[in-house]
C-alpha cells in the first residue's frame, strides 16, 4: 500500500495534480489552469457564446443517489456541485456589432454562475460553494463568479451582439433525465430570436485526446482496477457466488480511494459468461465453469474498464483453452497493428476491428462446423475517460494521447462458453503503451497465479 501511495503522489506531482478537500471540487483534480486552457480552446472555435449547464442534483430521486457532474461541464470547469452554469464569450471579431461590443467582450471571457448558499440545506448535505464566498475565485479558477440569478440578463444582453449560441442539444433519443432538453427549452424561452447550435461534437473531439493530468487519473483508476482483478484471481473457486467476487473487487476499489464503480460489475459464470452486460450476480460458481469478470472503478471522475476470463477451479478445459487462445490471438493481432492512423471502426483498410474479426473467423469452428466470427457480437473497443464508453467517433483515426480499450470476445450460448479479454492502451507516437500490462493475460500466467493462491 505504501508503494502504491508513493507512486500516486509521484504521478500527481508530474501531472501538476492537486489534492482538494474544498467544496465544489473532486477529491483529486487537475489544476485550474488545465480547465482554463480547455475553455480557451473551445472559445476559439465558436462564433457565439457557449452556455453549459451542470447537473442540478435532481437527476435521480433515489435515496442512494450521489451527485455526479455532467461530464462536459466537468471537463471544462472541474466543478463538482449541482446547479452551476458556464458561460464562454468569444472574441469581439465574431460579434454582430464589432464596433459596439458588449462589456463582457472587453474584459470577461468566461463566467461561472453558482446558485446561492442554502445554509439549512447545507446542514443536511454539507457545505457548498456560493457566488459570494471570499475564496470562490481562487478555488474555482474563474475571475468572474456570479449568482445564477444574473444569468438570464447576461444572455439577453449578449443576444444583442451574437445571433448564435452554443449548448448541448438533446439527442434524438435522449434517455433518462432530460437534462439537455429542459435547459434548451429554458434558453429558447429566454432568447426567442437566437439560433442554438450543438457544441457536443466539438467537446467530444477535444475529450478524445487526454491531457497529462487526465492520464494520471486514468492510470490510478486502472491500477486500482488491476488490484481488484488480481484479488479476484486469488479468491476464485467453486462454491463462491458471483456477487461475492464482485463485492470483494468493489472493496479493493473503495479501499484504494475510488468514489464508485465505473459501471455495474459483470461477473458471469457458465451461460452467464455469454451475456454481454450480465449483472444479476446470483449464480454459484461450479467446478468447470468459465467466468467472465468485467469490472472497473472510477477515480476522481475518470474510469477504467478491464475484463478477464477465468476458470472457476483454476484450470481451463481443452475447449475453454481453445476459445480463450483464439480471443487472445485476436487481441495480440490487433496490438501488433495498433498505431496512430488506425481506427476502431468496423470497416475500412485501417480497421482494427476487421483484424480481430478475421482472426476469430479463421480459427476453429462451433459444434455445427461453422466459423466463429458470428460469435464476436460487439465492437472491438471504445474510448475511456470521464465516461466508461467515452465520447469518440470509432471512424476517427487514432492519435497520440487517446486511451482506448481492446476487447475481442467469443460468446457461444449453446456451449455455456463466453470469453472476453479487455485491456486498455494509450496511443503513442509510434504505437501504444499497454496500461494494463501488470494483469496476466496468458493461460499459463493465469493458471500459475490461481494455483499459487488456491494452494494456500
Amino acid at each position: 500500500m505504501f508503494r502504491r501511495t508513493t507512486m500516486l503522489r509521484a504521478s500527481l506531482a508530474v501531472a501538476g495534480m492537486i489534492l482538494f478537500c474544498a467544496p465544489g471540487l473532486a477529491r483529486v483534480r487537475e489544476p485550474n489552469g488545465a480547465y482554463a486552457e480547455r475553455r480557451n480552446r473551445l472559445r476559439a472555435h465558436v462564433d457565439g457564446p457557449v452556455v453549459l449547464f451542470g447537473f442540478t442534483g435532481r437527476e435521480d430521486a433515489s435515496p442512494s443517489y450521489v451527485f455526479h457532474q455532467e461530464e462536459n461541464f466537468y471537463y471544462l470547469t472541474g466543478h463538482n456541485e449541482p446547479g452551476a452554469v458556464l458561460l464562454l464569450i468569444p472574441d469581439t471579431r465574431n460579434a454582430k456589432s464589432p464596433d459596439n461590443p458588449p462589456q463582457s467582450d472587453r474584459g470577461r471571457r468566461e463566467i461561472l454562475f453558482l446558485p446561492p448558499r442554502d445554509r439549512r440545506r447545507e446542514r443536511v448535505e454539507g457545505p457548498r460553494l456560493g457566488p459570494e464566498d471570499p475564496d470562490v475565485r481562487e478555488t474555482t479558477g474563474f475571475a468572474a463568479v456570479e449568482p445564477f440569478s444574473n444569468l438570464r440578463g447576461e444572455l439577453e444582453r449578449l443576444a444583442k451582439f451574437f445571433p448564435n449560441f452554443y449548448t448541448l442539444l438533446p439527442a434524438v433519443t435522449e434517455t433518462g433525465y432530460p437534462h439537455a432538453r429542459n435547459w434548451l427549452a429554458w434558453l429558447q424561452q429566454a432568447l426567442p430570436q437566437a439560433s442554438f447550435r450543438q457544441i457536443a461534437d466539438r467537446l467530444a473531439a477535444m475529450r478524445q485526446v487526454k491531457s497529462p493530468g487526465e492520464l494520471a487519473l486514468l492510470r490510478r483508476a486502472i491500477e486500482l482496477s488491476i488490484d481488484a482483478h488480481l484479488e479476484a484471481m486469488r479468491m476464485l473457486r467453486p462454491g463462491l457466488h458471483e456477487y461475492e467476487v464482485a463485492a470483494r473487487m468493489e472493496y479493493v476499489h473503495k479501499r484504494g480511494g475510488c468514489e464508485r464503480e465505473a459501471y455495474a460489475p459483470i461477473v458471469g459464470a457458465s451461460f452467464n459468461s455469454t451475456v454481454l452486460h450480465y449483472n444479476d450476480l446470483r449464480a454459484e460458481l461450479r467446478d468447470g465453469d468459465l467466468v467472465v469478470l468485467d469490472v472497473g472503478c472510477e477515480y476522481s471522475n475518470y474510469t477504467a474498464d478491464i475484463t478477464r476470463t477465468l476458470p472457476a477451479n483454476g484450470k481451463f478445459t481443452p475447449r475453454q483453452r481453445e476459445i480463450y487462445e483464439i480471443v487472445l490471438g485476436a487481441q495480440n493481432a490487433v496490438l501488433a497493428a495498433l498505431k496512430p492512423g488506425m481506427t476502431l471502426s468496423r470497416n475500412g483498410s485501417r480497421s482494427l476491428y476487421r483484424i480481430a474479426y478475421d482472426y476469430i473467423d479463421s480459427h476453429s469452428k462451433d459444434i455445427h462446423g461453422r466459423s466463429l466470427g458470428r460469435y464476436f457480437i460487439h465492437g472491438l473497443g471504445h474510448h475511456i475517460g470521464l465516461q466508461v464508453h467515452d465520447v469518440g467517433d470509432p471512424a476517427r483515426p487514432l492519435e497520440p494521447g487517446m486511451v482506448v480499450t481492446i476487447e475481442p470476445g467469443i460468446y457461444i450460448p449453446e456451449e455455456n462458453l463466453g470469453a472476453r479479454i479487455e485491456d486498455i492502451v494509450l496511443v503513442t507516437e509510434t504505437g501504444y503503451e499497454l496500461l494494463t500490462a501488470r494483469l496476466p493475460r496468458t493461460i499459463e500466467e493465469i493458471e500459475k497465479l490461481m494455483a499459487e493462491d488456491q494452494s494456500k
